[in-house]
């Protein structure tokens, strides 16, 4: 659900909140265009029973779109599988919730009984290893939620608004529209772009981009705007994208994205 920013929700419930793995998760998540809520129990009582009702309630309250749930909560035996006990609650009361799992277990029958806990459910669930990427953890939050935010970052410095219908580069501590991505040019970034997004290296087919062309000859008409798109683009970013840059003609079947780095 949108916050007052415009900016979705995504749950994170960690023990190890401060820990440089999970502020690099967070990082990746704000820059991705999420609105990230880190549960934070207050000081007390078993910590696992604490992050269990705080987790719940943040839910009730704020309307993630995803949650990122650790498994182990605390150092305690008993919160050592306490985010699986999280998990069936979230599952019981908020079927639909994407909740993605996440470990430090390694290997051996700790592990085992993680991955079995996580993936027994009915229910858009998933696991991933702490020891992966924070790109491979976002991805995953990506492909369980199943759809795109409303912002979605072309690369560091830019970003497309799908509210506003506009792409945007970044100035500093400001933004500044890139004022010729409009009308159907603005359609053709937001399409390639949201394919990306949900799976990156993924081709947009000619034919779901030739609507955003004019005239009896579309696929000649998309390629002029994909020209124009990206000469725009270079020129706000200061580059000049050639044909291996940024919008790449794959096997003359479809477009694909390859956002620039920063």
């Amino acid at each position: 659900m949108p916050n007052a920013k415009g900016l979705e929700k995504i749950i994170i419930v960690d023990d190890e909140w401060e820990s440089p793995i999970v502020t690099a998760v967070r990082r990746r998540l704000d820059e991705e265009g999420w609105h990230t809520l880190v549960i934070v129990p207050e000081a007390g009582g078993s910590i696992g029973d604490e992050f269990e009702a705080s987790a719940l309630y943040a839910i009730e309250e704020e309307l993630p779109v995803g949650v990122l749930l650790d498994i182990r909560l605390g150092e305690y035996r008993e919160d050592q599988f306490k985010g699986l006990e999280i998990l069936q609650k979230i599952v019981e009361q908020h079927p639909k919730l994407p909740v993605l799992m996440f470990t430090q277990y390694a290997q051996g029958p700790d592990r085992e009984r993680a991955v079995r806990g996580s993936l027994k459910w009915d229910a858009p669930v998933d696991f991933i290893d702490k020891l992966a990427s924070p790109d491979e953890v976002v991805l995953r939050l990506r492909r369980l939620i199943g759809r795109t935010p409303e912002i979605i970052p072309i690369g560091g410095d830019l970003y497309l608004d799908a509210n506003a219908k506009a792409v945007y580069v970044k100035r500093g501590e400001d933004s500044v529209i890139v004022d010729d991505i409009h009308g159907m040019k603005f359609e053709i970034i937001r399409e390639l772009a949201a394919t990306w997004y949900r799976s990156p290296g993924e081709l947009v087919p000619f034919s779901r981009l030739e609507r955003y062309s004019e005239g009896e000859e579309a696929r000649a008409s998309l390629r002029v705007r994909i020209r124009e798109i990206k000469v725009s683009l270079g020129r706000a970013l200061g580059v000049a994208f050639g044909a291996g840059d940024l919008i790449i003609n794959v096997r003359d079947q479809g477009y694909r994205l390859v956002p620039p780095k920063t």
